[in-house]
């Protein structure tokens, strides 16, 4: 037996009138065309004889990783006290490119 993880979604009817079936269907729909995905939200959009489904994903949280003293690392609690001392002794570097001055000359012609 296949246990599906099943997100409460809101769903939301604009324009006009439909049956919990046909709801459920939309709802079955947009579950397993995005499937690997959460929705938080459908909006059936009822227009004639036509029916728009828009839906709205929960986001997902996401990990900075930055390259540092030659590792790729998230967060700096792994690191020993030698490392971190790297770390603090690290010097910016923006290669004395002044992007703001680049465009603003551009837009002035």
């Amino acid at each position: 037996m296949k246990k599906v993880r099943m997100i409460s979604m809101t769903v939301i009817v604009e324009g006009g009138e439909i049956s919990d079936a046909e709801r459920k269907e939309y709802e079955k729909y947009v579950r397993e065309k995005y499937k690997d995905q959460d929705i938080e939200l459908l909006k059936i959009k009822i227009d004639g004889e036509n029916v728009d489904l828009e839906t709205h994903m929960k986001s997902k949280g996401f990990e900075r990783v930055r390259r540092i003293t030659g590792y790729l690392v998230g967060t700096l609690d792994r690191f020993n006290d030698g490392k971190l001392a790297e770390v603090k002794d690290r010097v910016p570097h923006n290669y004395g490119v002044d992007y703001t001055h680049t465009v603003s000359g551009l837009l002035d012609d």
